[in-house]
């Protein structure tokens, strides 16, 4: 099985969301057939709604500083599906995920003709038993799980991670993880279990009762962010880069400046320094210094990344109500020149919440379909825009023309942001990068 073949594979079980199946049974069965490899090393799990997967990558460039050979597993991926596994710092290759997703095809069909599964796992819980024997194969040290969707019932809590955290919890995913916030705070907070350590960011209060009731439960003491965790700003850059001092029980870290941008990044950061303290508690040498360059030098894909040009472009991930009023406070803040927002969403989003945040601020308004199975429609786009902003609004059939479009209608002064949809970044990111290589290729 090539690269091509593998992912054509993983296609063929249907598409990642809308075939999810939550419950571990699947995945349990097939990491048991693979040998069991998440017993290879110890794990930290992060589940929430917005932040934990910037938490895990912050966590695992202080792991990295620190000599810790990490083993990263993330979601959703932007343009390769090789991005979402990462060893020590650097995403799996082709030939290793062939590879690997060879030898878990084998064991799931074999498990299905055996009749110790039903049905094939889906999508998700292929990739995470993919994830998890590459780490095994590659000796990782620790792996750094960020949760898919919910906690309870996710794959990736088949790994019994010892450390967990859970990030600022908002709705989202109500299709499967219930109507209201105490119902997905109840999912999330799940993965909390009698033995484990974990790390709670600031919370609605709806949500925090639901976690503080969890942890009663089953007699854990988490480290609760704001609390025993604090942090001052004391400098903000021009692009939005904060630098912080933080102060935990054990340590203080003095003029940090982040280098993920955005104020919503500070809280993500205090729980990565928190879950750092707690791994150099079980036996990890993580150093103070290897804590503050570790922040320092994070970068996370797609969420509030700038690239420079003329016009620079911005994208940022925004894809539920609560990280699309993230986005709005950062434009508030840090950007003074003419905006064009080009907006795409999947249509089971709140697109009337996320346009409410969003659209006012633009200049000027691209609304783009995608080419996913999930995508908002343009009349869906269309529908959320309030009336007043109908001046300012352009409408495109896909991600190439939007493009296009925003690029003729921004000064080279202004700046072009990208949002809505993770997918919507990777499709744009893609475009972009094949227009570079055909000019290079012209211009040779």
């Amino acid at each position: 099985m090539n690269f091509n073949q593998a992912l054509s594979y993983l296609l063929s079980l249907g598409h990642e969301t809308l075939t999810i199946k939550l419950g571990l049974h699947n995945t349990e069965t097939l990491l048991a057939a693979l040998g069991d490899p998440q017993k290879d090393f110890p794990a930290v799990q992060i589940a929430g709604t917005n932040g934990k997967g910037s938490t895990a990558a912050m966590l695992d460039s202080i792991c990295r500083a620190a000599g810790i050979r990490t083993g990263l597993f993330t979601s959703p991926h932007l343009i390769s599906i090789t991005e979402r596994i990462k060893i020590d710092g650097t995403q799996i290759s082709e030939d290793e995920f062939a590879l690997d997703t060879s030898a878990v095809q084998e064991k799931a069909t074999e498990l299905v003709a055996g009749r110790s599964l039903e049905t094939l796992p889906t999508f998700f819980e292929h990739l995470t038993a993919i994830a998890l024997l590459a780490f095994s194969e590659a000796r990782v040290e620790l792996a750094l799980l960020e949760t898919g969707l919910g906690g309870r019932l996710d794959s990736t809590t088949a790994a019994e991670a010892d450390v967990v955290a859970i990030t600022p919890i908002a709705m989202d995913h109500e299709d499967y993880l219930g109507s209201t916030i105490n119902d997905i705070a109840a999912e999330k907070a799940a993965i909390i279990r009698t033995g484990v350590r974990a790390v709670i960011a600031p919370q609605l209060p709806e949500a925090l009762d639901v976690i503080y009731r969890r942890c009663e439960e089953v007699g854990v003491r988490p480290v609760v962010i704001g609390s025993q965790v604090r942090s001052r700003v004391c400098n903000v850059s021009i692009d939005g880069q904060c630098q912080i001092t933080i102060e935990t029980p054990n340590a203080a870290y003095e003029a940090i400046q982040l280098g993920l941008r955005g104020r919503h990044q500070v809280d993500n950061a205090l729980v990565a320094v928190a879950l750092a303290e707690i791994l150099r508690e079980r036996g990890f040498n993580i150093s103070t210094q290897a804590i503050v360059s570790g922040l320092q030098t994070a970068t996370h894909a797609g969420r509030l990344e700038l690239w420079n040009g003329s016009p620079p472009i911005l994208f940022d991930g925004a894809h539920n109500p609560a990280s699309a009023q993230a986005l709005r406070n950062y434009l508030d803040e840090f950007v003074k020149r003419s905006l064009t927002i080009i907006f795409g969403a999947m249509k089971d989003k709140r697109l009337s919440e996320m346009a409410a945040a969003l659209f006012p601020r633009a200049d000027q308004l691209i609304l783009s379909e995608m080419d996913n199975l999930r995508a908002a429609k343009l009349e869906d786009l269309i529908a959320s825009v309030p009336a007043s902003l109908d001046k300012k609004m352009k409408t495109v059939s896909n991600v190439n023309e939007a493009l296009t479009t925003a690029q003729q209608i921004t000064p080279p002064d202004g700046l072009i942001c990208i949002t809505g949809s993770l997918y919507l970044i990777g499709s744009a990111q893609a475009i972009l990068n094949s227009r570079v290589h055909r000019v290079a290729h012209q211009q040779t």
